[in-house]
């Protein structure tokens, strides 16, 4: 699969916004947009700078709007939607081809007989992102003119010039101006690496952009940006001019930028070549390592189909550094999905085997980073994206969230996977002692009334807390109506849910093995692994043919037909014969069920159509999106299990291997090049939640693998 789109997608301006594109750092920063270059996000711009990696993400360049002087024509390339709804201009009309070069966009805009290239990439490890015009098939010069509308906020919150308390300076630096909205934050220095191109500092604000995807998610759908710079440019014919947009915040930081020469910046062409060259160089590498390693390998000279290259570059885009207290080396995390995430622990673990399966050593320092948040027996769930993390003072464990059950047993299965694929003894003795904590923890009882119950079954839950992988919650609104105001957790799945108890025996069958290879006492984990073996049969709801998602909750047993019983027989230890938590049958019964009535093109839905709590849609207010995200919106991710379910049970490759036709399609049909979060739970199954999910991306190629 080549992305590439025409004219015929380009200058539809319901397709090409409908488009969006990602370039990452590997710092949690991004930019993103659409083909058409339509705001439609408050998420949307071309520097969402990682001011505390990998979060305090801060939108500081929003866009840049950009005209052409060519041959006694003027040429509008950018493109904005008014809150009057009015399009103006409509630069998408010049727009001749749309394409990704490994992970780069490129645009291709027709100027008479001339073509104008545009580029955009990021430097990684660095709050610096590339935006390069290069003038193609001319045999005249041009003049291009860019206007610069630059914001200083929380990529979460919109800004809105009336409520804002900025004093905005602008510096000049050789080459370009430093911008910033306060004197205490951080500053935006644009810079332009060709000569020739000069700089008018301006203080114009553009208001009512009007964000189209905001008002479908019921949440304030204007923003004002302000046009803090004109830069203007001959471009000859084959020449470029390369805008570089970086956030700045430390002394040294500026003091390069005032001196490049003493700070060895990027103020050279041999810099601008490198780093275009090592973006480039990186996604051929990369896809090379994959597209040869074992894992995805087909034989000789067989490589996997195109799109599966694409989807193995957009998982390096999910995997980031994060800062651990005092250690002088960063650890590695996990974002798990663009634009609005942070590295969630549920997410990362789920991630590893399909994000590192051309390299499953690589992935060493996110199960030691993880291990170090590990606190009375559990994994964090998220960390804030506003935190006190890189404080050497604080404890890591001060700045994470403990309100998950499933995170820390998906921590198990990721250190399964990672010693079946490299045999590293040496981690796993370092390991081992935190392992066996959580266990104990677990039996004893943790946070959240988490403990192992009498059955070898664990309970986990209370009232006002999302513990299990469904964890939507809506806060209470003091201005609604009674039944808004107080706090609603949609699933709440109290008891003993049919997953989490899955994950838990397939924990202990970890240990068991982990304890045998490192010659330690093991019948413990062997005995708890046989008494929930046993107790699981509590689960088979012989009446309705399939398990109960939930026991022992409140209200008794949960009889909803849901994807999580899957994980029965989708875990690797628990699909062998002899360790199989349900009976042949039943584990038939479980997969054509699920089949039938939870399997989409794009997914599984959460729940089954014909229930009573069913939400086909993913849209509305935010109560209202909340309440459907685990109530019937259908999600990627879940392709990854049922796969392997239906690969246990029919032991057809070929069968299995195309249930992923409709993922396949999405590469190319939403956030290019990568997968998506959600979709709505009846056809079409439109693309909802965040355009770029680590999980979605793992599982699907995690299962590709599965069925080569």
């Amino acid at each position: 699969m080549t992305i590439e789109f025409g004219r015929d997608l380009c200058n539809q301006l319901s397709q090409a916004s409908a488009r969006e594109w990602l370039v990452t750092n590997g710092i949690g920063g991004y930019a993103c947009g659409t083909v058409a270059d339509l705001l439609t996000r408050r998420y949307h711009g071309l520097l969402v700078a990682a001011l505390k990696p990998p979060v305090e993400r801060q939108l500081m360049l929003a866009k840049l709007d950009a005209t052409v002087d060519y041959g006694g024509r003027r040429y509008v390339l950018s493109a904005n939607r008014w809150a009057s709804g009015i399009v103006d201009p409509q630069g998408y009309m010049q727009l001749e081809r749309f394409h990704l070069e490994g992970t780069v966009p490129v645009w291709t805009y027709a100027l008479g007989r001339a073509r104008l290239e545009k580029r955009i990439w990021m430097a990684q490890g660095q709050n610096r992102t590339y935006i390069r015009y290069s003038l193609l098939q001319s045999k005249t010069s041009a003049q291009i003119t860019l206007k610069a509308m630059v914001n200083d906020r929380d990529h979460h919150h919109n800004s809105h010039k009336g409520g804002l308390n900025w004093e905005p300076s602008t510096e000049v630096i050789p080459k370009g101006i430093c911008w910033r909205a306060t004197p205490a934050g951080a500053a935006l220095a644009l810079r332009v690496m060709e000569r020739g191109a000069w700089f008018e500092s301006t203080e114009n604000w553009h208001q009512d952009y009007e964000l189209s995807l905001e008002r479908d998610r019921g949440l304030d759908a204007q923003e004002d940006h302000l046009h803090a710079a004109t830069i203007t440019a001959q471009l000859l014919p084959g020449h470029s001019l390369t805008l570089v947009a970086e956030a700045v915040s430390t002394a040294a930081q500026f003091q390069a930028l005032r001196d490049p020469q003493e700070g060895g910046s990027i103020d050279s062409q041999t810099h601008l070549k490198d780093v275009l060259e090592q973006q480039n160089d990186q996604d051929a590498e990369l896809l090379t390592r994959c597209l040869t390693s074992s894992a995805y390998s087909l034989g000789p000279e067989q490589f996997p189909p195109a799109w599966i290259g694409q989807l193995m570059l957009a998982a390096n885009q999910f995997i980031v550094q994060r800062k651990i207290g005092s250690a002088v080396e960063p650890g590695l995390s996990v974002i798990a999905g663009y634009p609005w995430f942070s590295d969630w622990g549920r997410d990362s673990m789920i991630s590893l085997p399909g994000l590192f399966a051309h390299d499953p050593a690589a992935a060493k320092p996110i199960l030691q980073t993880f291990a170090r948040y590990v606190d009375q027996g559990m994994l964090p769930n998220t960390f804030p994206e506003h935190s006190d993390d890189s404080d050497p003072d604080v404890a890591p464990t001060r700045s994470a969230q403990y309100n998950t059950v499933d995170a820390t047993l998906w921590y198990f299965e990721a250190v399964r996977w990672y010693y079946a694929a490299t045999r590293d003894d040496a981690l796993i003795s370092e390991l081992f002692p935190v392992l066996a904590d959580i266990i104990q923890w677990h039996q004893q009882g943790t946070r959240h009334g988490i403990r192992l119950d009498e059955d070898g079954l664990l309970y986990a839950g209370e009232t006002g807390v999302q513990l299990t992988w469904m964890d939507a919650k809506v806060m209470g609104n003091s201005e609604g109506s009674p039944e808004e105001q107080a706090d609603w957790v949609v699933t709440p799945r109290i008891g003993k849910p049919v997953e989490v108890n899955a994950l838990w025996y397939n924990a202990l069958l970890v240990m068991w093995q982990l304890a045998r290879r490192l010659d330690k006492p093991h019948g413990l984990y062997r005995e708890l692994a046989q008494k929930t073996h046993q107790g699981f049969q509590r689960f088979w709801n012989g009446e309705a043919g399939y398990c109960y998602d939930v026991i022992d909750g409140p209200n008794g047993n949960d009889d909803a037909l849901r994807p999580n019983q899957l994980f029965a027989l989708a875990l690797p230890l628990n699909s062998r014969h002899r360790a199989s938590l349900l009976t042949p049958d039943q584990e038939k019964a479980v997969v054509d069920i699920c089949q039938a009535e939870l399997l989409t093109p794009m997914g599984l839905r959460t729940l089954d159509s014909n229930h009573p709590d069913y939400r086909d849609h993913h849209s509305g207010t935010v109560r209202q999106r909340d309440g459907a995200y685990h109530q019937g919106t259908v999600w990627g991710w879940l392709i990854g299990p049922f796969v392997q379910a239906h690969l246990k049970v029919y032991q057809d490759k070929a069968q299995a291997r195309a249930f992923l036709g409709g993922l396949e399609s999405h590469v190319a049909t939403s956030c290019v090049g990568t997968l998506g979060e959600i979709f709505d739970g009846d056809a079409p199954h439109g693309p909802k939640g965040a355009f770029a999910q680590a999980w979605t991306v793992a599982e699907v190629l995690r299962a590709w693998a599965l069925t080569k």
